[in-house]
């Protein structure tokens, strides 16, 4: 058998669509945990006694870093709400075509955030020059785990899963 060329499976277009949904939402499940997470700690941060004391630029990084996380939780949470309101209405298909942008669209917008939130942290650890730094590494990072390395995958560059050809 011939491991680099993918073999078609043995589906109907209805188990294929519903094969989909449900890797879809089991990657969802796993990206919300983590966002929820990252939104509880967000949302204590200004309780602290020493929030008072940081900057007004601190201040809007961390406003905007809440939005983006918030708005990325509401896109990866919509799948799970837009399904509930068109069942049994046969358009599945149409769902899940919707459902996987959206996750893309929430993935992004998450990503964004932990840019931002790493850029607050290291801001207030370290000042400006470390937060900027370490908000650029952090880029960087997003960007080749989750752009460059599918792209390549995609082109088929990469042809052992377990090990990446850089």
């Amino acid at each position: 058998m011939d491991v680099d060329r993918p073999r078609e499976r043995d589906e109907t277009e209805a188990q294929r669509i519903d094969r989909n949904w449900i890797e879809l939402l089991q990657e969802l499940r796993i990206v919300q945990t983590g966002g929820q997470v990252l939104i509880g700690f967000l949302l204590v941060v200004p309780f602290q006694e020493r929030f008072a004391e940081i900057s007004w630029g601190a201040r809007a990084l961390y406003l905007v870093v809440l939005s983006l996380t918030l708005i990325s939780s509401v896109m990866l949470l919509a799948p799970v709400m837009i399904h509930r309101a068109v069942f049994r209405s046969h358009r599945k298909d149409r769902v899940l075509r919707l459902s996987a942008t959206l996750a893309r669209a929430g993935l992004a917008f998450l990503s964004v955030a932990m840019v931002g939130l790493v850029a607050l942290i290291f801001l207030l650890v370290t000042g400006t020059a470390g937060g900027l730094a370490a908000a650029a590494v952090m880029a960087v990072f997003v960007v080749v785990m989750l752009f460059v390395i599918p792209a390549r995958l995609r082109r088929g560059a990469v042809t052992n899963p377990y090990v990446a050809e850089v």
